[in-house]
């Protein structure tokens, strides 16, 4: 089911217990990740949140937030995809060859590359909503042949370098308008995103009121609101006093958007859902499960294609190891931020905000001078902990 804001306003006299209970959920993983920003810009000294390190942070980590927002709907699916980081490598492959090599146009070779990705989700996705042969079979045959196919078309060496206007996909900024210190464009996107959102609840609690379902009190509202501007507005200015919003920041921000619109507000988001939660019974509904499960492997083709070109940009070259773990990022970014292992539970927005969790995580542990091994130990906790979390939700929900 699809993750649901508190039901139980302070004004119907519903005691504390529930309500907490209720926002944990939703909640838990933003104080998490705040906790997590606040602790390593103490132990850092304040670089980690340093224009230039935030900054980085994003370009470092935009694949991975594109890749979780599809990884995301998949688990929510109840299925698994072990190749995403296969298909992004050999999406990257086969662009490089077709820009370096043939001298392709970019633009031309970008569409063939999400169309190619499209295409292999297809490929998989037959075989798992028709054939109904286990996506941890499909995909981990995947992940082998396209990792295998991608050190055939590059024949096991690195292909680069790409033109100017492909990299500025993966290490590119927002032009900006203007000669001044601050990237006002920047502020300007930072200022409407926060808008939009807190004009989207605003109509969303109307909607509510309408239904006579239970709402916030006004001042927890109005609280939310207030933090929401402030934070957004804090993390614009940051990045407006280095070079401005990075290319790949702006794209995870609407496709972030636009996948949160669907899975929310749209009949193909609630059928994501309904078979997720039981697919019995989303087929006795009349929802056709097996098509909508083989265009959620389509989609996540397509963002794996996505990610690639991306990692291939930021790169400047495209590489045979290039992909390695991203499914393992991908499906912690997803199981972090709120999905349910058994399937039918999860956001898009709690998926960005895994990933933003790990992302900081990693990047706060370098910065400190953690060992890999470490680092790895201490994100396996996480992960575990995240599920843990869970299956606690779970069972006291029963």
């Amino acid at each position: 089911m699809v993750d649901r804001p508190a039901t139980t306003p302070a004004s119907s006299g519903g005691s504390a217990g529930p309500r907490l209970r209720g926002n944990l959920r939703q909640y838990g993983m933003i104080a998490a990740l705040v906790v997590i920003v606040v602790l390593f810009e103490i132990l850092t000294d304040g670089i980690l949140l340093k224009p230039l390190n935030v900054t980085n942070l994003i370009m470092q980590n935009g694949y991975v937030l594109v890749l979780a927002i599809g990884m995301m709907l998949v688990i929510i699916n109840r299925e698994i995809d072990l190749s995403v980081g296969s298909v992004a490598a050999f999406v990257g492959a086969v662009t490089g060859v077709a820009i370096v090599n043939w001298g392709l146009p970019w633009p031309l070779v970008v569409v063939g590359a999400l169309v190619t990705g499209g295409l292999i989700g297809a490929f998989q996705g037959f075989w798992i909503a028709y054939a109904r042969i286990p996506a941890f079979i499909v995909t981990l045959g995947g992940m082998l042949l396209f990792r295998g196919l991608s050190m055939v078309v590059l024949q096991g060496q690195s292909i680069a370098p790409f033109p100017s206007g492909f990299r500025q996909l993966g290490s590119g900024f927002v032009p900006e308008f203007g000669a001044g210190d601050l990237h006002l464009v920047t502020m300007l996107l930072g200022l409407a995103g926060a808008a939009v959102i807190v004009w989207n609840d605003w109509r969303s609690r109307a909607r509510r009121r309408e239904y006579g379902l239970a709402v916030p009190a006004p001042q927890w509202f109005v609280l939310k609101a207030v933090a929401i501007v402030a934070v957004i507005g804090a993390f614009a200015w940051v990045l407006a006093v280095y070079q401005g919003l990075p290319i790949v920041g702006l794209v995870v921000i609407v496709l972030t958007a636009a996948y949160s619109f669907v899975t929310t507000s749209t009949v193909v988001g609630r059928h994501i859902y309904a078979v997720g939660g039981n697919e019995r019974a989303a087929a006795l509904s009349g929802i056709a499960t097996k098509k909508t499960k083989f265009w959620v492997f389509v989609n996540m083709g397509v963002l794996a294609a996505l990610a690639g070109l991306v990692f291939a940009a930021r790169l400047n070259a495209a590489t045979p190891k290039a992909g390695t773990n991203f499914e393992l990022d991908a499906i912690a970014a997803a199981f972090i931020g709120g999905a349910s292992a058994s399937g039918g539970v999860g956001s898009v927005v709690g998926a960005i905000v895994g990933g933003l969790v790990m992302g900081v995580m990693n990047n706060g542990m370098s910065l400190l001078g953690l060992g890999v091994d470490w680092q790895q130990a201490i994100k396996g906790g996480v992960l575990m902990l995240a599920v843990a979390f869970d299956v606690y939700n779970k069972n006291k929900s029963k």
